[in-house]
């Protein structure tokens, strides 16, 4: 039952954040923003909403190991399992920005989550607001960046046609998608909690490798169709965007609404908080921080087939390892 649950709890939310991004793309052309904001923005935020929602419930039913695993896991995978699945497709380019900017930015706030969980062992609502701040300050510098940068890329998901979508269709667009994201991260909590208690293993090693996975998965589906077409595939500056966004704005606004403790009842570090900064978050590190010399040697600014093997092994040994106490 609580495998069905994921199951089903996933579709809904990869429905619910289809739904949101179209129905917030909509709503962002009413109030006549540029496709270029949109993009960089609107639709950065919408993609974010299942994971939000996921470390909101979890977070509020007193699972903040599923909090942390969800975002963790799902940074670990965009870069071995989705970036490396895709470069063995197809090589990836790499442009300045990637080592001048989002890649900076992605290292920073990694390094930053791991010093703010071994201060005291949690993110509270001081923190939130930091994490929040700068992501402000990420998302002014990127629009910045792209409005004097001659050829700015969009994302694909800014439809020009849905600025003539009607304010009832954005209505019910949004109530689909709230009630679709509502719906899944309850029965995705619930089903990571009760799959855990049968396998005899934490929730955070099922957030950290199931959840992630699962919410990755839409991702990897389109880099993966793009590569096979030999269309522009994954571009990397997404994949380390999408990184940035779920642990400044998931974790942010998560630990906004509800802290994040990685303590019990008598204020005792978890098992799972344990694994989290002796581990998991060791892992989030390295592969973030692999993407330099895998960019650079040793053919330059390129990701190919065999890069992305490595990263996929990589990958395989972090899953396996989550697995044993």
């Amino acid at each position: 039952m609580s495998i069905l649950y994921i199951l089903i709890g996933l579709t809904l939310l990869v429905v619910g954040g289809e739904f949101l991004v179209r129905a917030s793309v909509a709503l962002s052309f009413k109030f006549n923003l540029s496709r270029m904001v949109i993009g960089l923005t609107v639709v950065s935020f919408a993609t974010s909403a299942p994971e939000l929602l996921v470390s909101v419930q979890a977070a509020m039913d007193g699972y903040s190991s599923i909090s942390l695993g969800n975002v963790i896991g799902s940074n670990i995978a965009n870069i071995g399992l989705v970036l490396g699945i895709t470069a063995i497709i197809g090589p990836l380019a790499i442009d300045r920005d990637f080592y001048k900017f989002n890649w900076p930015v992605m290292m920073l706030l990694s390094v930053a989550l791991y010093f703010l969980l071994n201060n005291d062992n949690q993110i509270d609502t001081t923190e939130g607001v930091a994490l929040v701040l700068a992501l402000i300050v990420y998302l002014w510098i990127l629009i910045a960046r792209a409005r004097k940068s001659k050829k700015a890329e969009v994302s694909e998901e800014v439809d020009d046609a849905l600025a003539r979508v009607s304010g009832v269709k954005i209505f019910l667009w949004l109530l689909i998608g709230g009630l679709a994201l509502w719906g899944g991260s309850e029965l995705l909590v619930k089903g990571a909690v009760d799959l855990a208690k049968t396998m005899g293993v934490s929730e955070g090693v099922i957030a950290v490798t199931m959840i992630a996975v699962g919410t990755s998965v839409p991702e990897l589906a389109a880099s993966v169709i793009a590569a096979l077409k030999k269309e522009k595939a994954l571009s990397l500056g997404n994949l380390i965007g999408s990184n940035i966004f779920n642990i400044a704005s998931v974790l942010g606004i998560t630990a906004l609404i509800q802290p994040i403790s990685m303590l019990d009842s008598s204020g005792t570090l978890t098992p799972d908080g344990v694994k989290v900064l002796s581990h998991d978050i060791f892992w989030m590190i390295g592969f973030a921080a692999v993407l330099i010399p895998l960019a650079f040697l040793p053919k330059r600014f390129s990701i190919g087939k065999y890069k992305g093997l490595v990263i996929v092994i990589a990958y395989a040994v972090f899953v396996s390892l989550a697995f044993i106490d």
